[in-house]
């Protein structure tokens, strides 16, 4: 076993061979879109990023599903819908959807356990980031927060279908583009918010962060929302526990602070790489129409701190 569950990391590693290992990872949640076959989409896209921030290439997945199997509300039709989506994220990801397994419950929730392949001397762990090490993120924080004001009806169509198809995005070709890069650690941005992946990267040993909100994406109108309190209850969490081991500038607004926090779903990668490598990185992204940003650096810091000016 070459990674398990010490740092938390997006995947557990088995080796079977010296230049063969695979990933295993399972991710599954609720429906946070009212569309079945983009909900299935973005399912799908989630559970697959796992297997992209672990340096890997999915090869198979299962469906893991949660449906009523009578309920006027939510016809099985609605379930057929779901999994297409799944199916055709898959596909978009070159691999199959190879079974699963179905119970029946009120509450619907899709998602997939998917199997990758990486070589063990190329793993990237969510740990190993170095000082001067540059931090490039794809993909806009404040997924959280605007789906929160979509589901109120308070989001525009056009935002709404932004967000959605965001979510939906894979992160393979940003994972591809830097398997030409030396990554020193890498995760993808999810439950935790930004600022709380970015804590379990720095570990127990001497590095800290600096980023800046204005280097950050973040999706239009999300802080405006904020600001009309259209945030989960999981993004303020994040922020109370990610808390003491943050310093924020004073003159940083609480809307910042939990937009920094906002829990995302099928977020984007977060990279730490070396300076020298960064503007190569991000021209590449970019070229390949990936939004991608340097946000911060990795500074010396003992205890591990995250530093947040403007």
């Amino acid at each position: 076993m070459l990674v398990a569950s010490q740092t938390a990391d997006d995947g557990a590693v088995y080796r079977l061979t010296d230049d063969l290992a695979i990933i295993q990872t399972v991710d599954f949640f609720t429906p946070i879109v009212s569309d079945p076959y983009q909900f299935g989409a973005i399912a799908a896209a989630n559970a697959l990023s796992d297997v992209y921030a672990m340096g890997g290439r999915p090869v198979a997945a299962l469906n893991i599903v949660t449906y009523p199997r009578d309920n006027a509300e939510m016809p099985l039709s609605a379930l057929a819908d779901i999994l297409r989506g799944g199916a055709d994220k898959a596909r978009d990801a070159g691999i199959d959807i190879v079974g699963g397994h179905t119970i029946d419950d009120q509450v619907p929730k899709y998602g997939l356990c998917v199997t990758g392949v990486v070589h063990p001397d190329r793993i990237w762990r969510n740990v190993g980031a170095q000082v001067g090490d540059i931090l490039v993120l794809t993909k806009p924080i404040g997924t959280g927060i605007v789906s929160t004001a979509v589901r109120k009806g308070e989001a525009t169509d056009a935002l709404a279908r932004e967000v959605s198809e965001l979510m939906a995005t894979l992160n393979r070709a940003a994972a591809e583009i830097a398997q030409e890069t030396d990554v020193h650690a890498c995760t993808d941005v999810t439950g935790f918010g930004l600022l709380g992946h970015l804590r379990e990267m720095l570990g127990d040993g001497c590095c800290g962060a600096r980023i800046s909100v204005a280097a950050t994406p973040v999706i239009a109108g999300t802080r405006t929302f904020a600001e009309r309190d259209f945030v989960p209850g999981g993004s303020r969490r994040n922020l109370k526990a990610v808390a003491p081991h943050v310093s924020f500038d004073p003159g940083l607004s609480d809307v910042d602070r939990l937009v920094l926090c906002d829990a995302q779903t099928s977020g984007g990668l977060l990279f730490a790489v070396p300076s020298g490598q960064a503007e190569s990185l991000l021209t590449r992204l970019r070229a390949a129409a990936v939004t991608a940003a340097s946000i911060g650096e990795i500074v010396a810091s003992h205890p591990a701190t995250i530093h947040v000016t403007s």
